[in-house]
C-alpha cells in the first residue's frame, strides 16, 4: 500500500483534536433522541492515502510541503474517522491523485471491510466536488463534519462559503498560516498576479491587499513623487483576517484556533473550527474550543 509522508508532532496534535471532536460529535448523534433521526456524514478532503509514514523521505519545505521532525508510521485522519466506536452513516474521502485514491480503496478493503458499503472515494478536485455536493444534499435530513487538510493554499473560499451555506456542517480547516500567505507576501511590493489571484481565491476577496499592505509615497529632491508599498501584516494579522472572514459566514467559530508549530517553534498552521447549524453551533464550538486549548 502506498504511504503518505508528512508531518511531525504538530500532526499528532491535529489528529488528536479531530479524533476527540468526532467522538463527542457521534455521542450526540447516537444518544440525543432528535439527533438520532439524522444521517451523519464525515468528509475528508485532500485525504491522501489514509495512512502517514513520516520517515526520512520527507518532501522538501515549500509552500505546498512540509519539513518536520522525522517520526514513525502513524495513522492519518481517514483511519481516525473509520476507527471510531460510533460510526458515521457515510464516509467520503477525496483526493485528486490516482495512487492516493487507490491506496484509500485498499485501506478500506483490508482494514475496514465492514465499512466498505459506507465509504465513497472520489478521485477528483476537492473544491469543485464539495461545492457541488453542498448544493445538492438534503440538509434537513442529515448533518456532516468536513475536514479540510490541504497541502498548502489549496482550499478556495468558495468551498468554505458553500459549506457555511448548508447550515448543517461543522468544519475543521487547516489554514496554512506559516507556509502559505505569509511566504508569498513580499515586504516592499504587492505579490505578482499569480500569487495575488491565489490569495484572493483563498480569502474570497482582494481586501487582503489593503489589510496587509500600507501604501505611501514621498517627493524626492527633484519634485518627483515616488510611490511605495510596505507589508504591515505578520502571521497574527493574517490569521485575524481569515478568522474574521470565517465568522462572518458561519453561525459560530472558535475564536482562538490551535496553532501548530514546527520543531523550531515557528507557526505552520492554524487548526480552525466553524459550526454552521444554528441549534448545534453553541455546543459544537464549546467542545471544539476546549479541544484546541488542550
Amino acid at each position: 500500500m502506498a504511504t503518505h509522508r508528512f508531518g511531525g508532532s504538530w500532526t499528532e496534535r491535529k489528529l488528536n483534536a479531530l479524533r476527540d471532536y468526532l467522538v463527542q460529535y457521534q455521542k450526540i448523534f447516537t444518544t440525543n433522541p432528535n439527533a438520532k433521526k439524522l444521517k451523519t456524514i464525515y468528509v475528508d478532503a485532500f485525504a491522501g492515502t489514509g495512512d502517514r509514514d513520516t520517515g526520512e523521505d520527507l518532501r522538501q519545505a515549500s509552500l505546498f510541503g512540509y519539513n518536520e521532525d522525522t517520526r514513525g508510521y502513524q495513522e492519518g485522519s481517514v483511519k481516525v474517522a473509520l476507527s471510531l466506536e460510533h460510526k458515521f452513516h457515510q464516509y467520503i474521502f477525496i483526493d485528486n491523485k490516482a495512487k492516493h485514491a487507490s491506496a484509500l480503496h485498499n485501506l478500506v478493503e483490508l482494514e475496514f471491510p465492514g465499512l466498505a458499503d459506507r465509504c465513497t472515494i472520489e478521485k477528483t478536485d476537492a473544491n469543485s466536488w464539495l461545492q457541488n455536493w453542498c448544493l445538492t444534499q438534503a440538509w434537513r435530513e442529515q448533518r456532516a463534519v468536513v475536514f479540510l487538510d490541504p497541502y498548502g493554499m489549496d482550499v478556495e473560499w468558495d468551498t468554505i462559503a458553500a459549506i457555511a451555506n448548508t447550515k448543517a456542517i461543522d468544519l475543521w480547516v487547516l489554514f496554512p498560516l506559516g507556509i502559505g500567505p505569509s511566504r508569498v507576501l513580499p515586504n516592499q511590493e504587492v505579490p505578482d498576479s499569480k500569487w495575488a489571484n491565489r490569495l484572493t481565491k483563498v480569502f474570497g476577496t482582494d481586501e487582503w491587499k489593503s489589510q496587509f499592505y500600507l501604501e505611501g509615497g514621498d517627493v524626492d529632491l527633484f519634485g518627483v513623487k515616488r510611490e511605495s508599498v510596505t507589508k504591515i501584516a505578520g502571521v497574527d494579522e493574517i490569521l485575524a483576517f481569515f478568522l474574521k472572514r470565517l465568522s462572518a459566514i458561519f453561525e459560530k467559530t472558535v475564536e482562538h484556533p490551535l496553532i501548530l508549530l514546527n520543531s523550531k517553534h515557528s507557526p505552520m498552521y492554524a487548526l480552525c473550527f466553524a459550526a454552521g447549524n444554528p441549534k448545534g453551533a453553541p455546543i459544537a464550538v464549546r467542545i471544539a474550543s476546549h479541544l484546541v486549548r488542550g
